[in-house]
């Protein structure tokens, strides 16, 4: 037997919030389920879902979402205006470049290109 993805689910303090970050950064409609849990179906992906926890978070993220992304700068640049925030600068090597960022409550994921 072989099991299958149906969601991907962060852990967080505002699901309500976050959720509307998530669904305006890579599409789809918010769907608050309840006051401890929402989540958003965005075009092509797996649904990415946020629950309530009591305690935040302390470290670094142990999985992240890679999201491709052809124009780092200008892909930083509107994640930003949502709310996101830069970790260094961009990083090339001979696979491509990625942008390290970090949601609205801290948890990492990277822009990356080529």
């Amino acid at each position: 037997m072989r099991a299958h993805v149906s969601e991907i689910v962060f852990d967080c303090a505002d699901p309500a919030g976050l959720v509307r970050f998530w669904a305006e950064l890579l599409g789809g409609v918010p769907v608050d389920r309840s006051p401890d849990w929402s989540y958003v179906e965005p075009p092509g992906f797996v649904r990415i879902a946020f629950q309530q926890v009591p305690e935040g978070k302390a470290v670094k993220n142990r999985l992240h979402l890679d999201l491709d992304a052809p124009e780092l700068d200008a892909a930083a640049d509107g994640a930003t205006a949502l709310g996101a925030s830069r970790v260094g600068g961009v990083v090339t090597d001979p696979q491509g470049s990625f942008q390290v960022m970090r949601d609205p409550e801290g948890n990492e994921f990277c822009f990356v290109s080529g």
